[in-house]
Order: structure tokens, then C-alpha cells, then sequence
């Protein structure tokens, strides 16, 4: 100590005083770094991939009876009379949507009948099968009674249209892209250490150490791989950041656990990247798929664990899971898989029943936000193979209509629209976790009280179903 003045002065304090400080700064600088950084990451990442322009391909055509030629500018074209077709041909003879060909990886070509009225012939045998039949140059497809040579691009065309095609990751390199998104992963973990205090455990910034490395790893083996582009997982890598940090300033000690699912994340999505490169087995592991996420659900219906009114929880010798999860990976493959043959419309109502059923036990479990993932990714789907509006619009009138259903059922959910812009007056009661949410985002602001500094983690399920809120409170209002 020293004195001073007649009074005493502990050297302890002064520097006690003088971290305070210097930590108070850091974290007010980290407070405005944090969502520049956010913004140059996510601005790259979305220009990158808005710039990379679908180009022109041709991978062979058709001969009409006057010469005249329609390309085919995909490896699955759809043949009608229907504006959304791939091959427009106005004929009345011609169903909206007559027929199909379909190149395989292999660079075979098929043809198929999308169950039109006049049928299908290839060289004049009319085509019966569901899985159609090959095609070569010069065959002759006729549909109701129009006459088309097919005639797809010879190898030497094929390689000099591979050669052109602009490569991905020309307008921002990704490198660059990650090298913004370190600094943003390292000064986020920075604040939550800082925010921590004398309860800062070494589970934290190991966390965000394996994070950081894994992010670079599984950069180094896609590059090995030959691809160039990483905009989608620079983004997913983002997202889970701000997950872990979200898990770090609710709980700290689930960051281990959320950093171990992260990585068996990352080795699934590097073994399915490799499975999927074989588009025929792609095609043949859709069913195996499809009934293991069925017998997910059955199991979690069957034997699940009911938490907080909602029964999505599997428990397995003290490890819980939540078989949804993995079911929506096993929905967006098999959905994925099947686009091949989704034209026709008995494989489109055999993913529709598939779907329908991933939604009714994801009702049954009281899951509704699980449902309503599936099924708009099961619109997305079948619209974006089908074209069928017929069939969207009697799915989103089926939705409407279940929804309804559920007010009826489920008490809780009724009480949640009936707060619905009333939340104040409800403040206490069935509003509470409502106005304390938009509490957390007012005070937040544009930039945030910094990470781990919030109040809001402290309020029921903030760091589940509030996430939103729990960001805006300790990011602000830029980064969420």
C-alpha cells in the first residue's frame, strides 16, 4: 500500500479499478465490432451466391417435323402444354404435362410418361413402364401424334461446356470470408469470457477454439475435394456461433455438449456429400431413409418423454435426444431423392402421404414448430418438381384446417393467439414471456449490452424458444 494525504491507498485497488475499466472499454468496442463484422460476413456470403448466375447449358434437343429445334437446357425436362413445362409445345393433341426426359449422372437419357392421355412412344412401342426407357440419338419420341428426334450433345460438346463454366467463389473468395468470420467468432468469445468474470471456466474458449478450428478443417477437406464455393457453410458456421454463444451465456456448462454435436454435425455432412455424389445410390438409399425416419417418429410417439407440455424428448441411459431433428435431415433427403420421379403423380401423393405423416406426429407430440418445418419444406418440394398448384393449395387449405383443429385441442395454443397483440394487458400471466421479450429487444438496441451481459437469460426457455429475443437483447438489433 502507499500513503497519500494521511489516507491509505491499496495498490490492489488501484489496479482492480484500472482492469475494471480497461474491461468495460473492451467490451463497449467489442459491442460495435461484433455486428460490422456479422454484416461484411453475411453481405459476402449472400452477394456471392446472388452473383453466381444460373448459365445457359444445352446437353441436347429435340427436332420438330418443320427442323426446328428445342434445346434441352436440363438434365430433367419436363414435355406439355402447361406454361410451367421445360419444353413448352403448343398442341391441343399435347397433355399439360405429357412426358419427360431425364439425363442420369452416367450421361444416359431416359423417357417417361407423366401419365398423360395419349400416351408415349419411343420408335413406335408405347412406353408402359413407370421407370420409362432409355433413349439414344435419332430416336423418334412421338406425343399424341407429334413426331420428335431426340439427339443429345456428343462428348467433345459436353467437355467444352464444362470448360466454360464459371467456377464458384470468383467474386468473393471465401478465405477472405472466413478470415471476417474468426475475428468475429474470437472477439465474441473474448465478451463472453469477459462477462464470465471469476466464473470463467477453460470450457469456454476451448469451445470456441474447437469451433474455429473446425471451421477451417472442414474448409481445407471441401477445397480438397475440388470445390471451390463455402458460402452455404461459411453461413451455417455463422448461425451456429451465435448458438454457441447463446448455449455460453445461458448455460456455459452445455457448451461441450452443443461443441460435440457440432462435430458429429460436421462428419454427417461431409459423409452424405460423399453418398450423394452417386446419384444412383442417392436413389437407392431414399426408402431405407424414409422408413428409419418413420421409425423415429413411431419410437418418439411411442416411447417419448414429456417435457414442458410437449412430448419430442427420446431418453436413452441419461442422454436425450430429439428424433425430429434427424427426421427433418432423413424429410429434405428423401424429398430430395424422389424430385427425380415427382412428375408423375403417383410418386407425387406417395411423398404427400410421407409428408402427411411426418406432420401428424409431429402434432401428436405437440411439436408445432417441427411441424411447420416439414411441411413448408414439403411445399417447397413438391412445388418446385410438380408445378401442381392444385395440389399446394389443397395442402396449405389441409394446414389451415388442422391449425384450426389444434385451437380446438390444445388449450395452451388457443391462449397464445389470444394474447396475440395484447400481451400487455396479459403481463402476468399468459403474456409473460412475451412482454419480457420485447423488453430484451428494447433495451438491446442497435448494438447490444454485449454477450453475456443480459438480463433475459434468466427468463423461462430464453435460450429455446426466445432466441430471437435473447439475441437482440445482448448483440442488438444489427446482428440478429
Amino acid at each position: 500500500m502507499i500513503r497519500k494525504g494521511g489516507d491509505f491507498i491499496y495498490l490492489g485497488d488501484v489496479f482492480l479499478f484500472i482492469n475494471e475499466h480497461a474491461l468495460s472499454y473492451a467490451t463497449m468496442i467489442i459491442r460495435f465490432l461484433l455486428p460490422l463484422l456479422a454484416v461484411i460476413v453475411v453481405a459476402r456470403c449472400v452477394k456471392s451466391l446472388f452473383n453466381e448466375k444460373s448459365e445457359a447449358e444445352n446437353w441436347g434437343y429435340l427436332s420438330l417435323p418443320n427442323g426446328a429445334r428445342i434445346y434441352l437446357n436440363h438434365w430433367e425436362n419436363i414435355i406439355g402444354r402447361a406454361n410451367t413445362s421445360d419444353v413448352y409445345m403448343e398442341y391441343p393433341s399435347i397433355s399439360r404435362n405429357h412426358a419427360a426426359v431425364i439425363r442420369d449422372d452416367k450421361g444416359n437419357w431416359r423417357a417417361y410418361d407423366v401419365e398423360s392421355k395419349a400416351g408415349v412412344m419411343v420408335n413406335g412401342v408405347q412406353i408402359e413402364s413407370r421407370d420409362g426407357v432409355p433413349i439414344e440419338s435419332g430416336d423418334i419420341i412421338e406425343l399424341g401424334g407429334v413426331q420428335l428426334v431426340f439427339f443429345p450433345i456428343d462428348k467433345a460438346s459436353e467437355y467444352k461446356q464444362a470448360a466454360e463454366r464459371t467456377r464458384p467463389g470468383i467474386i468473393f473468395k471465401p478465405r477472405t470470408t472466413l478470415i471476417f468470420l474468426t475475428e468475429f467468432q474470437l472477439l465474441l468469445g473474448l465478451q463472453l469470457c469477459i462477462s464470465k468474470g471469476e466464473n470463467l471456466t477453460l470450457e469456454l474458449p476451448l469451445s470456441f477454439a474447437v469451433l474455429i478450428a473446425s471451421m477451417w478443417l472442414l474448409y481445407f477437406v471441401t477445397r480438397a475435394m475440388r470445390r471451390t464455393a463455402f458460402e452455404i457453410e461459411t453461413l451455417a458456421f455463422f448461425l451456429c456461433t451465435i448458438g454457441l454463444a447463446v448455449t455460453a451465456s445461458s448455460e456455459v456448462s452445455d457448451v461441450t455438449r452443443q461443441i460435440a454435436f457440432l462435430l458429429a454435425g460436421i462428419v454427417l455432412f461431409i459423409i452424405t456429400g460423399l453418398l450423394l455424389r452417386d446419384l444412383n445410390l442417392a436413389k437407392k438409399m431414399r426408402m431405407p431413409i424414409a422408413v428409419g425416419g418413420l421409425g423415429l417418429l413411431a419410437a418418439n410417439l411411442l416411447f417419448g418423454v414429456t417435457i414442458h407440455g410437449a412430448r419430442r424428448w427420446i431418453e436413452i441411459g441419461g442422454f436425450s435426444f430429439q428424433p425430429s431433428e434427424f427426421v427433418k435431415i432423413a424429410f429434405v433427403f428423401v424429398g430430395a431423392a424422389t424430385m427425380e420421379r415427382m412428375f408423375a403423380r403417383r410418386n407425387l401423393l406417395a411423398f404427400v402421404a410421407f409428408s402427411g405423416v411426418c406432420v401428424m406426429v409431429m402434432a401428436l407430440i405437440v411439436d408445432f414448430g417441427s411441424a411447420m418445418v416439414f411441411f413448408t419444406a414439403y411445399l417447397i418440394i413438391a412445388f418446385l418438381r410438380s408445378g401442381d398448384f392444385a395440389t399446394i393449395f389443397l395442402s396449405i387449405g389441409g394446414a389451415v384446417s388442422a391449425g384450426f383443429m389444434a385451437l380446438r385441442l390444445w388449450s395452451h395454443i388457443a391462449a397464445r393467439f389470444a394474447t396475440w397483440g395484447r400481451a400487455w394487458e396479459f403481463a402476468s400471466g399468459a403474456g409473460y414471456q412475451q412482454t419480457n421479450a420485447m423488453g430484451a429487444v428494447a433495451s438491446g438496441g442497435l448494438f447490444g449490452v454485449g454477450a453475456g451481459n443480459g438480463w433475459f437469460s434468466s427468463v423461462f426457455a430464453a435460450d429455446s424458444d426466445l432466441v430471437f429475443a435473447m439475441v437482440s437483447e445482448e448483440m442488438g438489433f444489427i446482428l440478429r
